[in-house]
């Protein structure tokens, strides 16, 4: 049977792992909950900030060596998802290591689109859409599951994840799109021979030629993880194709500046082993369209040279802005521009995998059920030790360092993202369960939108009202001008007036500018404005900091952006205007709420890019032949050195008839002070607000140590209330055969360590049927028959338009407790009236 359920979807095998996997984690054995653990309540009696002095972090890429380095005592936490089922079993047998699961990372293929021909006159294959679908046919993700990943993984066809909320949503859909590309290698085959002819190229003697020389794909393959043996896979399956094949092994660092860095156009890398971990629960992933396939997506060159047919782009656009008036018609995008997804196919998605983090037996901390440890928002505010307070911790972490850091355009690794996150404090949280924003900075919010918008809240720390129309005030902010360097108003703009569909009120903690800075300084509201004008002074020609690959996502937020107006000062109150929806009222406040950045260090690297020395992104950086900007090491740091001299000579205060009021002269003095002796105590200019600050830098030696910011505003024990997920875990029986011209009832179980799930905990329960033919035959909703046990009836009608043969119904169950969904399926027969008989 489970192989029957395999075939057909994805959803069983999810449900299958959580069961089978979760318990070792949730056990009694396993520790205390992280909701206080065995600390008494005295020892965290007027602590603030971190409840660790020091964290170390240490470059180790062998996940072998993990739980040894554990029980050895060197080392506390390992912040790499553990996918090798080998490490994953003697992880979960150690009586000194524990582990938490995540469920936010996939693999996948990336292709190079450019060309036809590249910089050297080769052929590029995958810059024709069809040939790039085709890989979809041509590649066996269940054997990449089962086979490379031991289990840990699930085969995933589509640019949403298999473990979010959509996938759900979307279940019918997903399905109809994962049996039309299901793995046909001979399909695959013959639509790659037929366009590779469009292209001029010729098979001859089982090999591609073009212009007398060798079809060649450079294969970049990732060497850390399971990605070695995927690409080695994918390079098997291309030189049968007849395709002549450089395998190109290389770790992040190496492969970053290929793959991200390079030109595409350059030819050093055709396919690369990609790997991606989603750090917060998507409750919403109307993003990833535009993130994965358009040029939006990010500055970098890859993205810059996508290009989306008409339609897609589009319809990309339309849903990262929201344009949609019904959950009806949103569900309709969605769908249509899954399908668009496969015929563009820049990425080849292969599995969503099921990650480990380890940690010491005696350690907590708070884990996401998306993005781990490593995508954690809340690990710097609940990392601890059991038994104490304070004490210092070692991190084995992947990489380090992997790309240089600047709070602009500097690195997305998650390696460098999870520590960067320690150092800073958003204003808004996200639940690592749910995915929903909770305040940290904000005392409240007030979400107004358009009649008939589809947007609801489920927390009361906001409201939600709405209004025939929302017309933006003529003082709001809706521009800027580079020559003038001021504001331009919406009345300037728009002397007729402007409306948008939605308007979000930010009332940020009274307290919130008595706050400071890791070096001393304190908050001010300059370290709101400077970047807001930093994101239009960046899409502007006429500007200094001027950068081409910043103009997608700038004309993406210009499309929905309908203005910010300064309501009140200190408190700080800010109203933002938009055009942009989510379905969620609490996403809406976490994107729209700024969030500060520190002026002082924002201004160096500001003047660094106008002096021609460095710029903030890979793109401009490459371009104009300097390096990119990096706060924190390399020689980065002697230009941003000279460049605070001369600013804290001279004073320098950037856009004076914008920010001239805000900073007087002892306070721009105070600033660079403060900074002068930052960096002069830690050779760096990396400065932040969060529970733990950047203290010392060590490139050469693979290894880098935050220390406890003991100015933290926050209690320490803030975020320690949240305990286990309550995942639902699931029972579905029903009949093995049922005869035609009968109906039939189901029952579904639905329990979280034992006990019934409560009704009211449970969001929706959706029902597949799927005939013998793997054809969607009905859908619908089950029934709550009392806490814990849902029904579904299959009327005979039902059960008649079926036919005779193998059936599978598949539920889907969304819980309000947790955003992951879970899945159980039930196979059965429909006979003939009498076909029972002799049945054992």
């Amino acid at each position: 049977m489970k192989g029957v359920v395999l075939a057909c979807s994805a959803l069983l095998f999810v449900a299958m792992v959580a069961v089978a996997l979760w318990p070792a984690t949730s056990g009694p054995s396993r520790g205390p909950p992280l909701a206080g653990g065995e600390l008494e309540p005295a020892a965290l009696e007027g602590r603030r900030g971190a409840l660790v002095d020091q964290v170390v972090f240490t470059r180790e890429a062998d996940v072998g060596r993990v739980t040894g380095l554990i029980e050895a005592g060197s080392h506390q936490v390992f912040t790499q998802g553990i996918s090798s089922p080998t490490v994953f079993h003697r992880l979960r047998d150690s009586l000194h290591a524990t582990h938490d699961l995540s469920y936010g990372t996939s693999s996948e293929l990336t292709l190079n689109p450019a060309g036809p021909e590249l910089a050297g006159g080769e052929l590029n294959p995958f810059h024709v859409p069809a040939i790039r679908e085709a890989l979809n046919r041509l590649v066996d993700r269940r054997y990449i599951a089962e086979e490379i990943f031991g289990g840990l993984a699930v085969p995933r066809y589509l640019p949403i994840s298999t473990a979010f909320p959509d996938y759900a949503r979307l279940a019918d859909v997903a399905r109809e799109l994962e049996l039309r590309y299901a793995h046909d290698p001979e399909a695959a085959r013959e639509a790659i021979h037929r366009e590779m002819e469009g292209l001029g190229a010729r098979f001859t003697d089982g090999r591609w030629w073009y212009r007398d020389a060798p079809v060649r794909l450079n294969v970049l393959i990732r060497t850390e993880d399971e990605r070695r043996r995927i690409g080695d896979y994918i390079a098997n399956l291309m030189e049968d194709l007849g395709f002549a094949v450089e395998r190109r092994y290389r770790t992040a660092e190496e492969a970053s500046r290929l793959w991200i860095a390079s030109d595409p156009r350059a030819g050093h890398w055709h396919i690369y082993t990609g790997g991606w971990i989603i750090v917060v629960i998507l409750r919403d992933q109307a993003d990833v369209f535009s993130y994965y396939y358009t040029p939006r997506g990010r500055p970098e060159p890859l993205w810059q040279a996508y290009q989306p047919s008409p339609e897609f782009d589009e319809l990309s656009d339309r849903l990262v802005r929201r344009d949609y008036r019904s959950r009806e018609e949103r569900r309709a995008m969605m769908a249509r521009a899954l399908e668009l997804a496969m015929e563009n196919s820049a990425r080849i998605w292969l599995v969503d995998q099921l990650n480990a983090s380890a940690r010491a037996a005696n350690v907590e901390v708070a884990v996401d059920l998306a993005g781990g440890l490593s995508g954690s928002a809340l690990w710097p505010y609940t990392l601890r030790y059991t038994d104490r307070v304070g004490g210092q911790m070692v991190f084995g972490i992947p990489n380090l360092l992997v790309e240089p850091w600047n709070p602009v355009a500097g690195s997305n690794w998650i390696s460098d993202q999870m520590i960067m996150r320690a150092t800073q404090d958003p204003v808004l949280m996200p639940d690592p369960f749910t995915g929903l924003y909770l305040p940290q900075r904000i005392e409240s919010a007030e979400v107004t939108v358009e009649e008939g918008v589809p947007v609801g809240r489920t927390l009361d720390w906001l409201s939600v009202e709405t209004a025939k129309e929302i017309p933006v005030p003529e003082a709001a902010w809706l521009d800027w001008d580079v020559g003038a360097g001021r504001f331009v108003t919406a009345g300037e703009r728009h002397p007729e007036g402007i409306s948008a569909r939605t308007r979000v009120r930010v009332r940020y903690e009274e307290t919130l500018f008595e706050q400071r800075w890791h070096d001393g300084s304190q908050l001010s509201l300059a370290d709101f404005l400077l970047p807001w004008i930093l994101t239009f002074e960046r899409a502007d020609e006429q500007s200094r900091l001027f950068d081409i690959a910043h103009l997608p996502t700038f004309e993406a937020f210009q499309r929905h952006f309908r203005g910010w107006h300064l309501v009140s000062r200190d408190p700080l109150v800010i109203d933002i205007y938009s055009d942009q929806i989510y379905p969620d009222a609490e996403t809406i406040v976490a994107q729209r709420a700024p969030a500060p950045i520190p002026w002082h260090t924002l201004t160096l690297g500001i003047l660094a890019e106008h002096s021609g020395e460095l710029a903030f992104s890979s793109n401009k950086a490459d371009r104009l032949g300097v390096d990119w900007m990096s706060l924190v090491a390399g020689p980065s740091l002697s230009v941003l050195e000279r460049q605070l001299r001369r600013a804290r000579e001279r004073g320098t205060r950037l856009y004076p008839a914008a920010l001239g009021e805000l900073l007087d002269e002892e306070d721009i003095a105070a600033r660079y002070r403060a900074l002068t002796d930052w960096h002069a105590a830690r050779g760096h200019f990396w400065v932040g607000n969060g529970p733990f600050q950047l203290h010392s830098v060590h490139p050469v030696e693979g290894s880098l140590v935050l220390r406890r910011f003991a100015d933290f505003p926050d209690p320490s024990d803030k975020w320690l209330h949240f305990s286990r997920p309550e995942i639902p875990e699931l029972d579905l029986d029903g009949p093995l055969v049922v005869a035609i011209g009968e109906d039939a009832d189901f029952r579904l179980a639905v329990t979280f360590e034992g006990e019934p799930y409560a009704a009211e905990g449970i969001d929706k329960v959706q029902f597949l049927l799927f005939d013998g033919r793997g054809e969607l035959a009905r859908r619908g909703e089950a029934e709550a028959l009392d806490d814990g046990l849902w029904g579904v009836e299959l009327s005979p009608e039902a059960i008649a338009a079926l036919g005779a043969g193998a059936n599978s119904l598949e539920l889907a169950v969304t819980s309000r407790r947790v955003a992951l969904p879970a899945f159980a399926s039930h196979v059965f027969a429909t006979v003939s009236p009498g076909g029972r008989e002799g049945t054992p």
